[in-house]
């Protein structure tokens, strides 16, 4: 386990309501994608942590990132007011969200700021070179919040990896038709069959609020007989 005091070296504008926020690390810090850690920070003249998912790879050396969806929380509010330059604590790693040898062919199924942890191991499966065949179905309201737009887009259309993305959006607006290789609605079975023919064969990792993997599990193990060895969980309470 290790303990550091840390800056704020950065902060970056995901989307209208989330941020992502860089801390200096050492290069030798060592995490594996997937994996959480503690943050401690003042709020209100008080120590306050919280756990977040790293958002970057272990290949993206120099700092450790977590993404957040602002609210009007005290803490969120707190994380607002950092200035680059203020220092936090930071205790890691923890979890295990993270690729397990055997599951060579994954299926990721994702809703909102759930993706953080997907980011850092798909980031770590491309940079790496690692023969993981994944599919990632995200879902999210609109196109404007697609977290990480960029960097999937990127990993969707390079050679070198085995990396599918499929965006779904869950509003009517009308530019939603205007996206490429985009779904409509919530994340179910039938979506799932059509995207995934070869789902019986594969490994399902979910990531998401409670309800939403809740849901999955349903659908997982309910419609498509999907074992409960072949599906990984992730849990984002208080989303």
């Amino acid at each position: 386990m290790i303990e550091l005091k840390t800056k704020l070296t950065g902060v970056i504008q995901r989307t209208p309501t989330v941020k992502s926020f860089r801390f200096e690390a050492e290069d030798d810090v060592e995490f594996k994608a997937g994996q959480y850690f503690l943050l401690t920070i003042d709020v209100n003249g008080e120590k306050r942590t919280k756990p977040f998912s790293f958002s970057n790879s272990p290949t993206e050396k120099g700092y450790i990132e977590f993404t957040k969806r602002l609210t009007e929380s005290p803490f969120s509010n707190a994380l607002t007011n950092l200035k680059v330059g203020d220092t936090a604590r930071l205790k890691l790693p923890y979890g295990t969200f993270t690729l397990k040898d055997q599951d060579e062919r994954i299926v990721f199924l994702s809703g909102g700021v759930g993706i953080t942890p997907i980011r850092s191991i798909c980031k770590y499966v491309d940079d790496s070179g690692a023969p993981t065949d994944i599919t990632l179905i995200y879902s999210n309201r609109s196109p404007g919040d697609i977290i990480f737009r960029e960097d999937f887009d990127k990993m969707d259309r390079s050679p070198d990896n085995n990396i599918r993305v499929i965006y779904t959006f869950t509003s009517d607006a009308k530019d939603i038709a205007k996206e490429d290789k985009c779904r409509i609605g919530h994340i179910d079975e039938r979506m799932i069959k059509a995207d995934v023919p070869d789902y019986n064969e594969r490994v399902f990792y979910v990531c998401g609020p409670p309800k939403m993997v809740e849901y999955m599990c349903e659908i997982l193990k309910d419609k498509l007989g999907i074992t409960g060895d072949k599906i990984r969980l992730e849990n984002f309470a208080g989303y």
